[in-house]
């Protein structure tokens, strides 16, 4: 089993947060940059004024008993409410947080390995995985070495600084998917096909506006080729997603674009120039093994105790309500790992947690600490998932932390999914029964809803939930009793093959009479759950999950660094017509947007991109772009690295006159980052 021994921080990283938050707080730094470099760093805003939510990378949900104690500390020290949150995809948040107190928290995290940079914004977030991956008995191999593999690749690299929206990995360890890549930006999956290992790849899924579920493209490949396409869909989402639209940016657009053969030979494309650039690069080789159970352990914590492969070894999993803790039970859990000699937990994609190599005769002590907590394992109906929704998110609509633990999943524990606005944090289009937070006007007035949704599953054979009717919050509890009657009536273990079987406008039948408002049931309807005033939507000017605009030139920049990167990496692998072919592109980069800069427009063609740059920015910058295109032109049809050293040189130097002249142009603009070993 791998367990998470990643350093992942970097403490001049959080030394350099700090000076901006310092300059921000001087009044040398507007409000939109300061967003995006807090976003970058995984601090994000709430609708309460003056604190924020910090979110925690947690790669494969794998804990420490020492990772436990930090988290302790950072919502014990640094929030003003001291609650820990466990998401859907793994990560811890800790809201209430003064924007001045991040840097000692981020620095509380990095002593024992933990960051939250690019944990928020447009990039790739957080990894998840199977949470039993290297102990499921069903695993063809332990995913995580894959993920983190992957995890180091994009970390802090340039291609994921500036993506047009974030971009989520999921890694399942055998076909049964139990990370759900159907519902993902990209989603891999362990497979064996005809006796030879390796993995299928499925990419443009997604929740949220437009649902969409992820198509396949790669039906098999080795794992010493699983890098190559993973970067490759990144590559291709920053490439051709949409930059100015924020509600149509996600890859699943892409897949709409192109259509599905379109999409993928466009990502065949890219994965066959990754290929030639990371050629060499080292991989990781899992511990490949055959099958040796059947159960299928669905997505999350088991939801009992559970046999590992490894002989005489369990996973206990626990139940945290809503997904919360405190830092005594942080503390507690970490103290009853050590006093077992045990090393890993993980959270879970149902906001519980596992714990991981239990002995048989460790489990009764492990309960009785656990109880003395007031923690314990899940029991039937709890298995209940719900966001943040109004209680701290600035997109939510409706409370769904103070709906969700009064729902149940019934004597079928069926997933229960609560979500406070249509975004889907808590996944409401995968659950057995999934609910979304919206407003509706009813008779002239705004009452709190929630758009149902049923028989969702992300894994194999399973499909994104079909939408129900929308019904008043105050009768939703009732709303999902009733459908749990008819699903037990009808005397079918499956809620999934039930729901399915049934008439397109069954659900809209059975729950006509709750839908339905009449006038003079308008005042029982009028109040969301916990609220002691009637419902209204606030406008908090828009979530920042995106972050702010784009700001196209710095977007370029780290473009531009990756494709230095690239042609470094070719030019030690003696390609050099590629590496080339590099060059022409961080002049096409950053000449238009240069060009763009100073309201000129895109151009690819380099000879018309140098005419445009004399018109807006003659001197320098136009003649030293000038001499490196023409110098590109002059050696095509097979170059040699005499001939390409001293035009990568011209293209470097180049760029940092670009980066002098952008930065001169905009005070705020800071491409230090982007432009990472040149800018001295």
């Amino acid at each position: 089993m791998s367990v998470n021994t990643q350093n992942l921080s970097d403490f001049e990283e959080i030394d350099r947060f700090e000076q901006t938050i310092q300059v921000f707080n001087a009044g040398n730094l507007d409000l939109d940059r300061m967003t995006a470099v807090r976003l970058q760093n995984g601090v994000y805003g709430q609708r309460q004024h003056g604190v924020h939510m910090f979110r925690i990378k947690v790669p494969g949900g794998r804990l420490t008993p020492d990772q436990l104690d930090a988290v302790a500390d950072v919502a014990a020290n640094y929030s003003q409410k001291g609650v820990a949150h466990v998401t859907t995809r793994h990560s811890i948040q800790i809201h209430y947080m003064p924007l001045d107190s991040a840097p000692a928290a981020m620095r509380r995290i990095a002593k024992v390995g933990m960051t939250t940079r690019e944990a928020c914004s447009n990039t790739v977030r957080n990894m998840t995985a199977c949470s039993l991956s290297g102990v499921c008995p069903r695993e063809h191999v332990d995913v995580t070495k894959h993920l983190d593999s992957a995890v180091s690749h994009f970390l802090r690299n340039p291609l994921n600084q500036q993506l047009p929206r974030k971009f989520k990995i999921s890694f399942s360890a055998c076909e049964a998917d139990c990370a759900q890549a159907l519902l993902h930006d990209c989603g891999v999956v362990a497979v064996n096909r005809n006796g030879q290992h390796g993995f299928m790849v499925k990419a443009g899924g997604g929740l949220g506006h437009k649902p969409h579920e992820a198509i396949v493209v790669e039906e098999f490949i080795p794992e010493s080729e699983l890098l190559f396409s993973l970067e490759a869909l990144v590559s291709l989402h920053n490439k051709y997603s949409d930059r100015t639209k924020r509600a149509k940016s996600r890859i699943k657009f892409l897949v709409e674009r192109f259509g599905e053969q379109g999409f993928v030979d466009k990502y065949r494309e890219e994965f066959n120039r990754t290929r030639e650039a990371l050629a060499g690069q080292s991989y990781p080789r899992g511990a490949w093994r055959a099958q040796s159970g059947h159960e299928i352990p669905g997505p999350g914590a088991p939801r009992r105790l559970f046999a590992q492969h490894q002989e005489g070894r369990f996973v206990l999993p626990v139940a945290l309500p809503t997904g919360d803790m405190t830092p005594e039970q942080l503390r507690g859990i970490a103290a009853l790992l050590r006093g077992q000699g045990l090393g890993e937990i993980r959270t879970t994609q149902d906001q519980n947690l596992s714990i991981f190599n239990v002995p048989q005769s460790g489990v009764a002590a492990l309960r009785r600490g656990l109880a003395e907590l007031g923690l314990h394992e899940p029991v039937t109906g709890d298995n209940v998932v719900a966001c943040p929704g109004t209680s701290t998110c600035r997109l939510g609509i409706t409370s769904s932390p103070v709906i969700a633990p009064q729902l149940s999943g019934g004597r079928a524990d069926l997933r229960i999914r609560v979500s406070g606005c249509h975004n889907g944090c808590a996944q409401p289009e995968t659950g057995d029964i999934g609910i979304y937070g919206e407003g509706k006007r009813v008779h002239g007035k705004l009452v709190p809803h929630y758009q149902m949704y049923f028989a969702g599953s992300g894994m194999q054979n399973g499909a994104l939930a079909m939408k129900g009717p929308a019904l008043p919050a105050a009768r939703i509890k009732q709303a999902i009793e009733r459908v749990q009657e008819a699903h037990l009536a009808s005397g079918e273990a499956s809620f999934f093959a039930w729901a399915r079987a049934q008439a397109p406008d069954y659900f809209k039948q059975l729950l006509a009479d709750l839908a339905e408002v009449k006038p003079e049931d308008l005042q029982s309807v009028m109040r969301d759950h916990g609220d002691a005033g009637d419902f209204r939507v606030v406008n908090l000017g828009g979530g920042e999950c995106a972050g702010v605009s784009q700001v196209l030139i710095g977007a370029n920049f780290f473009e531009a660094a990756h494709e230095r990167e690239y042609r470094n990496a070719l030019v030690f692998q003696r390609k050099y017509d590629e590496a080339a072919q590099c060059n022409e592109a961080i002049l096409r980069l950053l000449g238009s947007g240069v060009a763009q800069l100073l309201g000129g427009v895109r151009q690819d063609d380099l000879s018309k991109l140098a005419g445009q740059l004399w018109q807006l920015a003659p001197g320098a910058v136009a003649d030293e772009f000038t001499k490196a295109a023409a110098a590109l032109a002059n050696n095509t049809g097979g170059i040699s690295n005499e001939q390409l050293a001293p035009i990568s040189a011209a293209v470097d130097g180049w760029t940092v006159k670009v980066a002098a002249f952008v930065m001169e142009k905009d005070t705020h603009l800071d491409l230090a980052e982007a432009s990472a070993g040149l800018l001295v």
